[in-house]
């Protein structure tokens, strides 16, 4: 994410901003592709952009339902506006202590700032099977390598204050306490999906052991990390094939745009400027505030 690429986009953002209520919880930018050109013309930009209702924002914040809105605002990202919801400041500041906690269960006991920013920023693609088929390998160094400053910015306090970390920040490494009772401690912080499906993974058939008993076996295994890691894809599997699916039609969606975009140039159309807006009538659209 090149976050340098959105400072000089605030007049734009503002004009996006304007085509929604007015109740907006929260609105963000991500990515080098937040603006995609549209033909030749550079004063023509396709926005591309996805709305959920502050309600379902705050839950998978908090409890990691699919990791889809979670694990983008584990990433740096420009803060375009934000209400003064209390509930979701600490739902956004929770996701983001979650994913430290998370990486330290899947990092030794030392490793750099770089290890556990690359460990971050993976988390939302643990079991993405577009990582294996089509997408780019190297993703996930490719969001962090140019942004470390930013992912400093973005966990320094909470790493500071985490009294589980030894974190020398002029040397850029970290210490963690990897002992069964830290991580148990650590295991119990974990956002309450990802939990049950470490309990799913572990619990023997028929056994039917409580979340505690399991996640406590789990801190004395030597392997404590990749059963958080294969808890991670149990939820971000089903999501990303639903994610594929919707990106394929928006694809086609989307070319079929700029041909008719192109014929109308050609023709000597007027100039439109693309629609940008939301679907009154979705599901959870109404009557809670949109983020």
């Amino acid at each position: 994410m090149a976050l340098q690429a959105l400072q000089s986009s605030g007049v734009a953002f503002r004009r996006i901003l304007s085509h929604f209520p007015e109740e907006l919880s929260l609105a963000f930018a991500y990515g080098s592709g937040v603006y995609r050109q549209v033909g030749p013309s550079a004063d023509q930009k396709l926005i591309k952009y996805g709305v959920i209702s502050t309600n379902i924002l705050i839950d998978d914040l908090l409890n990691w339902n699919n990791l889809y809105i979670a694990g983008r605002l584990q990433k740096p990202v420009k803060i375009i506006a934000m209400n003064e919801n209390i509930a979701l400041r600490s739902a956004l500041d929770k996701n983001l202590r979650s994913a430290v906690t998370t990486a330290f269960l899947m990092l030794p006991e030392s490793f750099s700032e770089e290890d556990l920013f690359i460990e971050i920023a993976g988390l939302s693609y643990s079991g993405d099977f577009r990582m294996v088929v089509g997408e780019d390998k190297t993703k996930v160094l490719n969001i962090v390598k140019p942004n470390i400053a930013h992912f400093r910015e973005l966990y320094g306090n909470i790493l500071q204050d985490n009294p589980q970390v030894v974190y020398k920040i002029q040397q850029g490494r970290l210490e963690i306490d990897k002992s069964p009772e830290g991580q148990f401690t650590q295991l119990m912080t974990l956002p309450k999906t990802l939990q049950r499906q470490i309990n799913h993974i572990m619990d023997p058939p028929g056994k039917n052991r409580d979340v505690e008993e399991t996640l406590l076996q789990v801190a004395h295994d030597p392997d404590c990390g990749e059963v958080v890691r294969l808890g991670l894809s149990a939820i971000v599997r089903p999501s990303s094939m639903k994610q594929s699916t919707k990106g394929i039609f928006t694809a086609v969606t989307e070319r079929e745009r700029e041909a008719e975009t192109q014929a109308e140039r050609e023709a000597g159309s007027m100039h439109r400027e693309p629609d940008v807006g939301f679907d009154p009538g979705s599901p959870g659209s109404r009557p809670e505030p949109k983020a």
